[in-house]
């Protein structure tokens, strides 16, 4: 009898074993041809669009202001759940989408990060549910009818000196950003947990405040990004930027089952580093970010 209660304790505790494993990584990069970067729970891989010259107002996107697609991968190999944004241009989205549909995958938003870039720019939004490794196939599948470069990307120069804009912007938001591929950037996360399908996201997936700056010109920076907020907040963050002169480029979902809701709004200015960077900080002082 004894040894029966062994057997079936032991069986019980199986599933929740499993489930503690994680994700194995290595398949993950395997199926997509690269690695990410481990954040807690999360898994996230970046395909930057290199390939890409975009040009908004004169100035050349870096990748890293504007467009880097990516994909988050959470929970266990046969129980994930991925989400990410793809950056792609008009004429490959429509076989990028029927790949991701065809896969199983939600498409949650398509639509504008800016305006008046050349040569236009949509971005895709999705999530998928299902085992690890077929996910990252199909994700990968769907990313090839792009020209996204899938190869594995080459290591990162060294890095080099931040430029003097990095540290009058951490002064002017009080807190330290990420300086690399020449854009400084910030995700600063909210007060308050925001789930979808019973998951409890985290900033990599998605849900902080993403704040990118790159340089534009002798003692100019330029910045785009997307703030998270509720609806409540929306307002008053457009008007906060509307008296700094930095506009609003888009105001939309990128996901359809959030708690709570949320509004994702894009943004864009040019000017100086210090000027921009205050009119940031006004905005923010009407979110609840941690």
């Amino acid at each position: 009898m004894e040894l029966r209660l062994l057997i079936l304790s032991v069986a019980l505790s199986l599933p929740v074993i499993v489930a503690a494993q994680g994700l194995d990584t290595a398949k993950i990069d395997e199926a997509m041809g690269r690695s990410g970067q481990q954040t807690g729970d999360v898994y996230r891989l970046g395909f930057p669009r290199t390939d890409l010259h975009v040009s908004v107002g004169g100035v050349e996107i870096k990748p890293g202001l504007a467009l880097g697609s990516w994909a988050a991968f959470a929970g266990n190999d046969n129980a994930t759940m991925v989400m990410g944004d793809l950056v792609l241009l008009e004429n490959e989205l429509t076989p990028v989408m029927k790949k991701l549909r065809a896969a199983g995958f939600d498409i949650t938003a398509v639509h504008n990060h800016v305006l008046n870039e050349t040569p236009r720019v949509i971005y895709m939004h999705y999530i998928g549910h299902g085992k690890a490794i077929e996910l990252a196939k199909a994700l990968h599948a769907a990313l090839a009818e792009s020209k996204t470069p899938l190869d594995k990307p080459a290591p990162p120069a060294p890095t080099a000196e931040p430029p003097a804009f990095v540290k009058a912007i951490e002064d002017t938001l009080g807190t330290k950003g990420r300086f690399a591929g020449g854009v400084l950037s910030f995700g600063i996360p909210r007060k308050g947990a925001i789930t979808d399908h019973g998951m409890t996201l985290t900033t990599p997936q998605g849900v902080a405040e993403a704040i990118n700056f790159q340089e534009a010109g002798t003692g100019k920076v330029a910045t785009t990004g997307d703030f998270v907020l509720t609806a409540e907040e929306v307002n008053s963050v457009i008007s906060a930027l509307e008296e700094h002169d930095i506009a609003v480029t888009a105001l939309h979902s990128h996901m359809l089952t959030e708690q709570p809701r949320l509004f994702f709004m894009h943004f864009w200015a040019m000017g100086s580093s210090e000027s921009v960077a205050a009119g940031i900080k006004v905005a923010l002082s009407h979110v609840a970010v941690k």
